[in-house]
């Protein structure tokens, strides 16, 4: 290390001053937002819970002042592509820079300014098919330190759901080695009624049901709790042993083999390539004519309708009754809610709703919608992930993080290092938090359900499930003295 500034630049960016060796002072992350949309509102929400200084930036001065008055944050209004209002933000004093607005162009430059002039790391939204196939050069060269798209991210994730169309979510670890499953139990299923201690033993099954939501309740359950009839539960294991599982509750497990979307979109496009390589059947209804073209060129393999989506006798005309797959993804969330409702009532199809508001939550909640996916929330999910790993110190160990059941709780991968004090230690003689639950060890691939007797060992993944928010390192798992 050249000089004592350069060591401070360094561990800047860890979260804390040191000199010499003597740590002195932590520092709280300077977060600049440029776009004021779902996204960086949704931005703006978590990372102030994350106990950030955040700055947000837009020309709409309504949306700006909404956002500093109810996160008690300061807000600029104008264009944050111009050197003067990135100043008055203060970036060159930023640790970092998210640029969510609704255009490519602007996101982008406003990143590229900021790395000219603050020098601080960078986050741009990028829609653009054409800017995404190119993304690599364009993030060398403008020096960015994550891209993320928006409607790619959610095609993905919407192509898990229909791999898999008994799962509500699916979330992934160790490189998708262990699955976080979302499921309702149904009526009839014969998970009614029965504690939790007997399940495993009943079906034979390695996997654990980690989250338990109850109506407006959340429970991190034990042995003993008693699951019922619309319980919304969160299962994890590796995914052949979900997958197990799920066969001998005969709930269906295979992909499925025909998708109807209603939409036409850049999410519909990526999806639609997403599922043609999967050997699932596409037909996508657009109004639009040009749309409708330009997707007859994008995907061939897909069948591209022109007509209106929203009409009862078009959808029937195209076999809504008979398809095994169902997505709304018009431009107006009452446009896909509506339809949802609809394809529920003539099918057993799966569905998927693509929503992008949520002030009717609790209204929302009690629609059976299938698998509702919030492009705002996957979006600054990936983006509060790179956030927590660059506030982290070099020391650590989350390796992947999740937030479910509306952000109530956490779901969070750790790599055991070699100084982890919790190694060798089984379980049951750890002091663990409450409302916590370690619920899966990846040691050199092998996937297990830990029981009292488990151990940490140095290069594991260990998944913890947990109500509490803000976990930073393995360690926070135990209490206090």
């Amino acid at each position: 290390m050249d000089s004592g500034l350069d060591y401070y630049r360094e561990c800047k960016y860890n979260n804390l001053v040191i000199f010499g060796t003597k740590i002195i002072e932590e520092i709280v992350m300077k977060i600049v937002i440029v776009g004021c949309g779902n996204v960086g509102t949704a931005l703006a929400e978590q990372l102030c819970r994350e106990e950030h200084n955040i700055t947000v930036v837009d020309e709409k001065e309504e949306l700006v002042r909404n956002i500093a008055n109810t996160y008690d944050i300061m807000g600029i209004v104008g264009n944050g592509a111009v050197y003067s209002i990135q100043q008055e933000a203060g970036v060159g004093e930023a640790d970092l820079l998210i640029a969510v607005t609704g255009k490519d162009e602007l996101n982008l430059l406003c990143c590229l300014i900021a790395r000219k002039a603050g020098g601080c790391h960078t986050i741009a939204r990028v829609r653009n098919p054409v800017y995404y196939r190119e993304i690599a050069y364009i993030k060398e060269e403008l020096g960015l330190s994550l891209v993320i798209n928006p409607e790619y991210a959610v095609a993905a994730e919407m192509a898990r759901l229909l791999k898999f169309p008994s799962a509500l979510k699916i979330d992934t670890f160790s490189k998708g080695r262990i699955e976080l499953v979302k499921y309702r139990i149904c009526e009839d299923s014969v998970l009614c009624d029965m504690q939790l201690k007997d399940v495993t033993s009943r079906f034979k099954s390695d996997i654990l049901i980690c989250v338990v939501e109850r109506g407006d309740e959340i429970y991190i359950p034990g042995g003993n709790f008693a699951l019922q009839a619309n319980d919304t539960i969160t299962i994890v294991a590796s995914s052949a042993k979900i997958a197990a599982f799920f066969k001998k509750l005969k709930v269906p497990t295979t992909r499925a083999k025909d998708v109807l979307i209603v939409g036409g979109g850049e999410t519909t496009y990526y999806l639609a390539k997403q599922l043609v390589d999967m050997g699932i059947k596409v037909k996508i209804i657009d109004k639009s004519k040009e749309r409708c073209e330009e997707l007859s060129e994008l995907v061939p393999q897909a069948l591209i309708i022109w007509g209106d989506g929203t009409e009862r006798e078009l959808l029937m005309e195209e076999g809504l009754a008979l398809t095994e797959a169902f997505v709304s993804m018009t431009n107006f969330d009452e446009e896909n809610i509506m339809l949802s409702l609809f394809a529920r009532s003539l099918s057993k199809a799966k569905i998927i709703t693509r929503l992008h508001r949520i002030a009717y939550d609790e209204i929302i909640d009690n629609m059976d919608l299938g698998s509702i996916v919030y492009p705002k929330y996957i979006t600054a999910e990936t983006i509060i992930k790179f956030v927590r790993a660059m506030h982290n110190s070099m020391e650590s160990n989350i390796e992947t993080l999740y937030r479910l059941n509306d952000n109530r709780v956490e779901a969070l991968e750790f790599l055991i290092r070699e100084d982890c004090p919790l190694i060798g230690i089984p379980l049951q003689e750890l002091k663990l938090k409450k409302n916590l639950l370690v619920c899966s060890i990846n040691h050199k691939g092998n996937i297990s359900t830990p029981g009292g007797q488990s151990i940490m060992q140095v290069g594991d993944t260990v998944v913890v499930v947990t109500t509490i928010t803000g976990f930073h390192d393995i360690k926070d798992i135990l209490e206090k003295d």
